[in-house]
């Protein structure tokens, strides 16, 4: 099954989708080796780690296919792809589509934001008019080259013009092509209750994890979701924020010692130079060297290491 049928089938079973946020090569390799099963490009984490800026429209299409691209080649699970509002108008969507489309993606998320557009959970947030997001949504449907490249529409309209106008939207981009819906930054449980009742397809929430951050949406389980009919659940900044705890909590652990003078280890700040090496693959690029080099190649390599040639 390809990465694509697989991602709706996951979609369209009983049990809720649950997709942590990935950002780079790390979190994408987690997301198999803690077996989820499908993951979602966070584009505020690609723009935030990539380029070091905030999430306000400073990405462009190159640079988040560039790492987009890279991502869905070293993972076995779907991923969807982050391309924010297409990057102009409903031409530019059709092209963005097809880029995404060639990547190995299994699906693209497309906003109705006014470019350059924002995290969907900062102020200062417009959307352009409803027909012409519809009409973006369909250029994305019609630019697929795969029938099964999944479509996600996505709405910020909440903010701007209250959850009768996301409802609205939402379903202009059903008709207009949309496989998954996504209201983004809902603020309370009977909006996400309201908006699965009065949509046509399926609909994917975003969640915080641990901490809520003020006026955004409410910190609820992938089970209660599920409960409220929710299809699909997104964890896009996760990830990105326990990576920066993490580096804060090794950095200043080596200024303390840079300060003392004394050697500090703290194994339970850092994984094993061995578990990193399992977790990107070296295993498979030691096979793929021993299938290919000559005995004699691997032996000046390796020097001690027993050679054996792989099937």
């Amino acid at each position: 099954m390809s990465k694509r049928s697989k991602l709706r089938e996951l979609i369209a079973a009983p049990e809720i989708l649950v997709m942590p946020g990935v950002f780079d090569g790390y979190s994408t390799r987690l997301l198999g080796a803690s077996g989820f099963a499908a993951g979602f490009v966070t584009g505020a984490g690609v723009s935030e780690a990539s380029l070091g800026w905030a999430d306000q429209g400073i990405m462009g299409l190159e640079e988040n296919l560039r790492v987009t691209r890279a991502l869905a080649s070293c993972c076995e699970q779907p991923l969807i792809a982050d391309a924010d509002t297409g990057y102009g108008n409903a031409v530019n969507v059709h092209f963005t589509v097809r880029a995404f489309d060639g990547a190995g993606l299994a699906g693209v998320m497309i906003e109705d934001q006014v470019w350059p557009k924002r995290c969907g959970h900062m102020k200062g947030k417009q959307v352009i008019s409803a027909e012409e997001g519809a009409e973006k949504i369909r250029a994305a449907a019609e630019a697929r080259l795969d029938p099964q490249l999944l479509i996600m529409s996505r709405t910020d309209s909440l903010a701007t013009h209250g959850i009768d106008e996301v409802i609205k939207r939402l379903n202009m981009y059903a008709e207009a092509g949309a496989d998954l819906l996504f209201a983004d930054a809902l603020l309370a449980t009977d909006h996400i209750t309201t908006v699965v009742k009065n949509v046509s397809k399926p609909v994917c929430v975003n969640m915080g994890f641990g901490i809520r951050q003020r006026s955004t949406t409410p910190l609820i389980s992938a089970r209660r979701l599920q409960e409220l009919g929710v299809a699909v659940v997104v964890y896009p900044r996760l990830l990105t924020a326990a990576a920066i705890q993490g580096m804060k909590n090794a950095i200043a652990t080596l200024k303390e010692s840079i300060e003392s003078g004394d050697v500090i280890e703290r194994p339970d700040l850092v994984v094993s130079f061995e578990e990193l090496n399992d977790l990107v693959g070296i295993a498979e690029l030691e096979r793929i060297e021993q299938r290919y080099l000559t005995p004699e190649q691997y032996q000046q390599k390796y020097e001690h290491a027993a050679y054996e040639k792989r099937p």
